[in-house]
C-alpha cells in the first residue's frame, strides 16, 4: 500500500433488525488525499478513461458503533407513571431514571424526572434524531398532560467509530516519536492519541484495530485522515498472532450482537421443569 490516497467508507453497523441490513443512512464516500495538509475532501470516485472507478486506491471501512444524543422535553416527568404505563421500560430507583427500549432502531434512552433524556445505541445521527423523535412520542401517548411535549437542546453528545487497518503498528516507536501519544501498558495495551483539531480521542493497538471516540461522525473521520499517515510511517507486517487476535475479536462482536439481538419475539422461554412426574 502506498501512502498516496485512501478511500474512507464510514458506515453504520449491520443489525439484524432493520430491513436494509445497515444501522441506518451511509454517510457519503470520501476520497482523500493522506499526506498534504490540508486533508481536501472529494466526494466523488476517481474514474479510468473507460468509465470504471479506479479501484487501485486502497479502502478502509470507518464502522460507526454508538451515537449518543441528549435532549430535554421542557417538562417534569412522573417516573413511576411512566414504569407502571409503559412499555419495555424499567425503573432504576436507586440511579433516579428511567431506561426504555425501542427496537427500530434499536437504542434505549435514560430518562429523568426533570425531563432530560439520554439517547444511546443508534448507528448514526439521523437513527439518533429519529429514536429522539420516537421516545417523545410514546411519551405523549402516555398521559394527556405530556401531549405538549416538545425537543429542545437536542445535540450529539459522543459518537464512537472503529476502524481496521491492512497492517500492524509498532506501537512503542510510535508513541516515543508523538508528544500527543501516551501508552502505558501496564493500563491498557492500545496507545492513547489525544486530537484537539478536530477533537478526538483514539485507540490505536498493535493489531492495526483504532477505535475512535468524537463529538461527532465528521470528527471520526476527520481524526481517522489526520492519524493514518502517522501510523503508515511505524506500520508492520502482520503476524499470524495478530491475525488471530483480529478474527478472534470479530467473533466475540458477532456473538455479542447474537446474544443482544437473539430474542427476536421479546419473550424468553420457560426452563423445562425436570422430574415432573415426581409431582404426581
Amino acid at each position: 500500500m502506498s501512502a498516496g490516497t485512501a478511500m474512507f467508507n464510514v458506515k453504520g453497523t449491520m443489525y439484524p433488525g432493520h430491513p436494509s441490513g445497515h444501522g441506518g443512512p451511509m454517510p457519503t464516500v470520501s476520497s482523500v488525499p493522506l499526506p498534504q495538509p490540508p486533508v481536501q475532501l472529494k466526494q466523488e470516485v476517481p474514474e479510468e478513461a473507460n468509465g470504471k472507478p479506479d479501484e487501485s486506491q486502497p479502502e478502509l471501512d470507518i464502522v460507526i458503533n454508538n451515537v449518543v444524543c441528549s435532549f430535554s422535553v421542557r417538562c417534569h416527568l412522573n417516573l413511576k407513571e411512566i414504569a407502571l404505563n409503559g412499555s419495555n421500560v424499567e425503573y432504576r430507583r436507586e440511579n433516579g431514571m428511567v431506561t426504555m427500549k425501542l427496537r427500530h432502531p434499536y437504542t434505549t434512552a435514560s430518562i429523568w424526572s426533570s425531563g432530560k433524556i439520554t439517547c444511546t445505541g443508534a448507528n448514526s445521527e439521523e437513527q439518533a434524531r429519529v429514536s429522539a423523535r420516537k421516545f417523545s412520542r410514546i411519551l405523549q401517548k402516555l398521559d394527556d398532560k405530556y401531549k405538549d411535549i416538545r425537543i429542545k437542546n437536542w445535540r450529539i453528545v459522543n459518537v464512537l467509530g472503529t476502524c481496521t487497518l491492512p497492517f500492524a503498528i509498532k506501537i512503542v516507536p510510535f508513541s516515543q516519536a508523538f508528544k500527543e501519544a501516551s501508552y502505558e501498558p501496564e493500563l491498557h495495551p492500545g496507545v492513547t492519541y489525544k486530537i484537539k483539531n478536530p477533537k478526538a480521542t483514539l485507540k490505536i493497538f498493535s493489531t492495526g484495530s483504532i477505535t475512535v471516540t468524537a463529538p461527532s461522525v465528521n470528527n471520526v473521520q476527520a481524526a481517522i485522515e489526520h492519524i493514518y499517515p502517522k501510523v503508515f510511517e511505524f506500520q508492520k507486517k502482520k503476524e499470524k498472532a495478530d491475525i488471530d487476535a483480529a478474527i478472534q475479536l470479530k467473533q466475540e462482536k458477532e456473538n455479542a450482537t447474537k446474544r443482544k439481538y437473539g430474542q427476536s419475539n421479546g419473550h424468553r422461554k420457560k426452563p423445562k421443569e425436570e422430574n415432573d412426574s415426581d409431582d404426581d
